[in-house]
């Protein structure tokens, strides 16, 4: 929780960012693949291209990305039982949804061959902000495929509408706070994840209210911080892209 000075628990200001690296190639047999740490939370995202799309695309002529997200048994303090047939996860199903929803959003359907490009988000080590790592890496492990798709002769051009990154943020003892690790996000008064493109745009909000409504005005405040520290996390990822030139928002 927030201290009165308004100096966290781990010694950050209220709008700090944890420390942040993004390690491309971190496995080699994927298509695309990134190391994401954002504090102690620690995501593995990878891409794979494989042929054909979903029945419902079959006669549109364009591609797919969709996601898988899981958290690994050691990912806690408790272990975290595996998904099977016999047990449905609803969070993971809701945050593999947002994941895909979002990268989604990062590229130009159209301009894909007939393919399915899969993005599995597997959390290694979990304090919080773990679906929103999981779209700030797997943007990364995502390029990183289309990348290697135009290398292979599968596309002329790299089809990226923009830059997409996600955040937390939060009320901490009244006031907003970025990026909330887990013992943060459990006795935050809101817990707000925010997913948006390099332009501003925003591509999904997902606040509650764990104690009390919080007006308008809190939320703008919250919005602010999410843009400061998306503005971040789309730096750090145009350096583990190396790219002279990021993608131009369409």
């Amino acid at each position: 929780m927030a201290r009165k000075e308004g100096v966290r628990a781990d010694g950050r200001a209220l709008d700090q960012m944890r420390p942040v690296r993004i390690r491309r190639r971190y496995t080699t047999s994927p298509h695309g693949c990134a190391l994401i740490s954002i504090g102690a939370t620690k995501v593995l995202c990878t891409a794979m291209v494989e042929d054909g799309v979903p029945p419902f695309l079959r006669e549109s002529g364009h591609g797919w990305v969709t996601a898988e997200y899981a958290m690994l048994p050691g990912s806690t303090a408790r272990r975290k039982p595996r998904n099977g047939l016999a047990r449905l996860d609803s969070r993971g199903v809701e945050i593999r949804r947002l994941i895909g929803r979002a990268l989604r959003a990062a590229v130009d359907l159209r301009a894909l061959p007939r393919c399915t490009v899969w993005l599995d988000c597997d959390v290694l080590q979990a304090d919080g902000g773990t679906r929103t790592a999981s779209v700030t890496g797997a943007y990364v492990a995502l390029a990183e495929a289309l990348r290697w798709m135009k290398r292979q002769k599968m596309l002329s051009d790299i089809p990226l509408r923009s830059m997409v990154a996600g955040v937390s943020v939060g009320m901490l003892d009244g006031r907003p706070a970025l990026d909330l690790t887990y013992a943060e996000d459990s006795h935050a008064e809101v817990d707000l994840n925010v997913v948006m493109t390099e332009g501003g745009r925003l591509i999904e909000i997902q606040g509650t209210a764990e104690q009390r409504p919080f007006s308008e005005q809190n939320l703008r405040a919250m919005l602010r911080l999410a843009r400061k520290g998306a503005g971040e996390l789309f730096a750090i990822q145009a350096r583990a892209l190396r790219w002279q030139r990021k993608p131009r928002e369409k």
